[in-house]
């Protein structure tokens, strides 16, 4: 490398450095944030979509939204309904217009349990962004990793056409059944398996490369460019930046606009630990996993187990708060307030 190469490389932000090796994702609805970043691609969850729906800036959005659902009709739970899925697509149409790939759009995580619910919602979601001018190549819909919600992103995958991004992985059983279903895109969880570590075991801090939620995702990715699944790896959940750059190299990291903003200051140099190259010699076996297999190896890990749980039910609690929201905002009137 010449002199030139270091000093400039010595100059640029971590974050540049790191768009070099891996794709950036932006982990927020907040526009602003995403132009300022530049990413990909953008992720959105029912808690990020519920707390900017709160901004001032985006009741344009959440006005159209409860026109839709009420100009659709039904009882006031198909209005809510219809008006939250909109919602869900008129941000994600928006942020398209901002990123030049791909938006993650959850469906409710209150049918994780229901592989038929979950496609028809997907589907259902699809149809708005259709309407929307939004073609599928540009569009992930966000299932969460139960067993029924990776059987409903290969049906979606399959039959459908549609991308998925299965999310509130933690465990490897959950990220080898996602491989086998051929799904495009999974979220594995940093942050949340250091948060349990910290909270359930006798260690309260841990270096980057031995973080492990770290590990866990470094398996992850080593297992799939082994043994040649197509499955895209995308890290989420990071609470420093420490464990965004453990983990650069891996195809794909969704970061918080908090630590977007460190990285855009952080001057150091960068190399990637991750590379398919090096992943050939990881001494992983290849493992099939059925029904019960997958539920007997995600069930003897308990950490994956609770914070699979406690994920969906801290989205489904997230999708009631939205619901309240636009309850409180549509039928307002009606109940003479």
């Amino acid at each position: 490398m010449s002199s030139s190469q270091l000093k400039r490389q010595r100059m640029e932000s971590v974050l540049d450095q790191l768009k070099q090796y891996t794709t950036v994702v932006a982990d927020t609805g907040d526009f602003n944030a995403i132009e300022e970043y530049k990413p990909q691609d953008a992720t959105t969850n029912p808690s990020l979509i519920l707390a900017a729906a709160q901004m001032p800036a985006y009741q344009g959005l959440v006005e159209e939204a409860m026109a839709y659902g009420k100009k659709l009709g039904g009882t006031k739970e198909e209005q809510i309904t219809n008006a939250i899925d909109k919602l869900f697509v008129l941000f994600g149409a928006e942020i398209l217009k901002k990123i030049p790939g791909r938006v993650s759009t959850e469906v409710d995580a209150r049918l994780s349990f229901d592989k038929d619910a979950m496609v028809a919602r997907a589907l259902r979601l699809m149809e708005l962004y259709k309407d929307a001018g939004v073609g599928k190549e540009r569009v992930l819909i966000k299932l969460a990793s139960t067993w029924e919600g990776i059987q409903a992103g290969k049906e979606l995958e399959e039959r459908h056409g549609v991308h998925c991004n299965l999310t509130l992985l933690f465990s490897f059983a959950q990220a080898v059944a996602c491989a086998e279903a051929g799904v495009t895109l999974i979220s594995p969880f940093v942050g949340r398996i250091l948060d349990w570590h910290v909270a359930n075991t006798s260690q309260k801090s841990y270096e980057p490369l031995e973080d492990p939620g770290v590990k866990s995702v470094t398996k992850i990715y080593n297992y799939y460019k082994k043994f040649g699944y197509k499955t895209i790896v995308m890290g989420a959940s990071f609470r420093n930046t420490g464990e965004v750059k453990a983990l650069a190299g891996c195809d794909f990291l969704t970061i918080s606009p908090k630590l977007l903003g460190e990285l855009l200051k952080d001057t150091s140099t960068l190399a990637p630990n991750l590379s398919a190259k090096a992943a050939q010699s990881s001494d992983l076996e290849k493992v099939h996993l059925d029904e019960k297999a997958f539920r007997w190896l995600h069930n003897e890990d308990q950490m994956a187990v609770e914070k699979l749980s406690d994920g969906i039910r801290k989205f489904a609690a997230d999708a009631r708060k939205l619901e309240c929201v636009l309850t409180e905002r549509m039928f307002s009137a009606e109940n003479g307030k």
